[in-house]
């Protein structure tokens, strides 16, 4: 015959544990920092030379969400690797745009400052990625975005909100914002109507400090990662309809 034991089991005695680790706060003076007990990063790269960066999941999720928008004629910064994984047999013409020469994938050489030599009116999507706060003017790029959507068309783009300089970037470009959910809106909001933007953020304060050590995916727990903290921002995603 089995006997019923009272009292918590060890499967509850291990969630209990769980569960105070996340949410009760240590004692003055026994927080355990472990490897993240340093002043430099455990990765300089974002996480690259560990596997794939933690943004890239967020980054992901808000594509995903968002895939029914990846349709038409579909122009994607620097290559094209969203626009077919999301928008597959959806896309009818996919063009990429880069800044410079360089880019042998590149159809469209152009700034987004001023868009010269980009049509009007002529894309279904617009995927922009990781791109905005690498540009001064963002009011100038956004009106360019919103000048070579389609009627209808729709942006979708992902800022930065907690993340390291950009490795390299002096010798290309400079690296000059960082967003929260409210800068986001109101920049949208000037170039596109304000029932026609979403704002969506991803973070929490686990996912800033393995993003800013560099962390990879593989090395992290995607459910903690998933819990948001819009106190926390770590990447937000825009969705903007240009008017019909």
């Amino acid at each position: 015959m089995t006997t019923l034991r009272h009292g918590p089991t060890g499967t509850f005695k291990a969630l209990r544990r769980r569960v105070t680790k996340l949410f009760l706060r240590p004692p003055l003076g026994r927080v355990n920092l472990g490897d993240l007990d340093r002043v430099r990063p455990i990765s300089e790269n974002w996480g690259f030379d560990r596997g794939q960066p933690l943004d890239r999941h967020y980054i992901d999720l808000f594509l995903a969400d968002h895939a029914a928008d990846i349709r038409g004629r579909v122009l994607e910064i620097q290559d094209d690797r969203y626009t077919r994984r999301f928008g597959a047999e959806q896309v009818t013409r996919s063009d990429i745009l880069h800044y410079g020469p360089g880019n042998p994938a590149a159809t469209i050489i152009a700034d987004l400052t001023d868009g010269d030599g980009i049509l009007s009116d002529a894309f279904d999507c617009i995927i922009c990625t990781q791109t905005l706060h690498l540009i001064f003017d963002v009011s100038a790029a956004l009106e360019t975005l919103n000048r070579i959507l389609a009627p209808g068309g729709v942006l979708l783009a992902t800022v930065p909100a907690v993340c390291r300089d950009t490795p390299g970037a002096k010798d290309q470009f400079e690296d000059y914002w960082r967003f929260t959910s409210a800068s986001s809106k109101r920049l949208l909001e000037v170039q596109f109507e304000s029932g026609d933007v979403q704002i969506a953020s991803y973070g929490n304060v686990y996912a800033a400090m393995a993003f800013l050590h560099g962390l990879a995916l593989d090395e992290l727990d995607i459910q903690k990662l998933d819990a948001h903290d819009p106190k926390i921002e770590v990447i937000i995603g825009w969705r903007a309809r240009k008017q019909t």
